[in-house]
């Protein structure tokens, strides 16, 4: 689509933007929690930040509903319904004291490009959806994604049964809370078919720092990372008392986890020195606060691992790596380790007809951007692994993500929405 002929037009710049900086706004302040945003999966204020976009859809002339685990769902009809529908979105939901961009951008970069489809007052031919997903971050329950996942089916009875990281509450007492149907989930039945759904389009913010330091507004992204995590490990030693153990006597479950830590780190750069795509984070670590003291040995350390990789090979070679040196450092130190079960995400490259159209439509609208992938999970690798033709639109951001600092500028934002509205249209005819 040409320049003249993009969507936006036909909404003033200025109130459009308003527009945009004011629902982030809303967003903040229903979600501040004195350091930054939480809208927790499955809670009160992710469901009320669904509800003001609801709103805000319905305001806009667009029809509004939930599906069957309370995914919202906004669309714009398309002159065939039987077509398959033309989809984007992402999530709204954050870590704790998270940033207010994550998911939200493209939560709203979606509504705003709908709006403005709707204003040019001619149906597409294909029906358009804004899905603003549920519970995409891990943190809460320990399982990404869990409101795409639910699309295609792909949840069962021990997902249900995943205690909330801070209350204890399984995921099943949560989705009861909001009305979702929990039966259905449990048994596996999908809410819509792969061969339903056209294009999954999602943008979202950048969450590393590569777009800011090439100083390019938007990314197109080739591919997302797989990944393999385990969220408890158990490192167990034996306490002691801290004066009176010698070091050759103890069996010093922190020490041993040190070690541990330090021997994968080491073959973390030599892979990297090697040219595979890798990280590798323990971004849990700690003794048990109601017995470790200044003067104990501990006997028992809790951590997580989690290993980023492009390539599935990589990720199950570097994970038996892991385990042979917890088995190695077991046998120096007198320790045990006990693993929990592995979650375990295959990475997800992006549909190569829509990296280049993608592409197409930035250099068409003389928009700076560049080809990257994206070592952060999204919604989107469902929708590729369930057979979806998928593609992503970064946009770039200041201080990383998972932190309140994210700092995605509105100017940004908006050039995304342009893309991602003439892609729709595009696409949908």
């Amino acid at each position: 689509m040409s320049e003249s002929g993009s969507a936006l037009n036909h909404f003033p710049a200025d109130r459009l933007r308003a527009l945009a900086a004011g629902l982030f706004e809303d967003l903040r302040r229903m979600s501040f929690d004195g350091v930054g945003v939480t809208r927790e999966c499955f809670g009160l204020l992710e469901t009320a930040a669904q509800e003001h976009i609801a709103a805000l859809a319905a305001a806009h002339g667009l029809q509004v509903a939930r599906d069957r685990v309370r995914n919202l769902v906004v669309t714009l009809p398309g002159a065939d319904p039987s077509a398959p529908f033309v989809a984007t979105g992402s999530h709204l939901d954050t870590v704790p004291r998270g940033g207010n961009y994550d998911g939200a951008a493209g939560v709203v970069a979606g509504l705003l490009a709908l709006v403005c489809i709707k204003l040019r007052g001619v149906a597409p031919s294909r029906t358009l959806k804004l899905l603003a997903l549920r519970g995409e971050e891990s943190a809460w329950f320990g399982k990404s994604w869990i409101g795409s996942r639910a699309l295609f089916g792909q949840l069962d009875a021990s997902d249900l049964a995943r205690a909330r990281f801070d209350t204890g509450r399984p995921l099943r007492a949560y989705l009861e809370d909001i009305g979702a149907d929990v039966g259905a989930i449990a048994r596996g039945e999908p809410i819509v078919r792969p061969s339903d759904i056209d294009v999954f389009i999602e943008t979202h913010i950048e969450q590393g720092p590569v777009l800011q330091a090439q100083a390019l507004p938007l990314g197109v992204v080739t591919g997302i990372y797989g990944n393999v995590r385990h969220m408890n490990i158990v490192c167990r030693g034996e306490a002691a008392h801290a004066g009176a153990t010698p070091r050759f006597l103890r069996r010093d479950a922190v020490v041993a986890v040190a070690d541990f830590v330090m021997r994968m780190d080491a073959h973390w750069a030599r892979w990297l020195g090697d040219g595979k795509q890798l990280a590798l984070t323990h971004g849990v670590i700690a003794t048990d606060p109601k017995e470790h003291a200044v003067s104990r040995v501990p006997g028992e350390v809790r951590f997580s691992v989690e290993i980023r990789s492009d390539d599935w090979e990589s990720l199950h070679g570097f994970h038996r790596l892991l385990r042979e040196e917890a088995e190695a450092v077991s046998l120096a130190r007198g320790v045990s380790f006990d693993f929990d079960e592995a979650i375990a995400n295959r990475p997800a490259p992006m549909d190569p007809r829509w990296v280049d159209r993608l592409d197409r439509l930035c250099e068409r609208a003389g928009i700076p951007h560049m080809r990257l992938a994206s070592a952060a999970g999204h919604d989107a690798a469902v929708f590729a692994h369930a057979g979806v033709p998928t593609a992503m639109l970064f946009i770039r951001n200041a201080h990383g993500s998972h932190n309140p600092r994210e700092g995605m500028d509105i100017d940004d934002l908006l050039l995304a929405t342009r893309i991602l509205a003439d892609a729709m249209l595009t696409e949908a005819g």
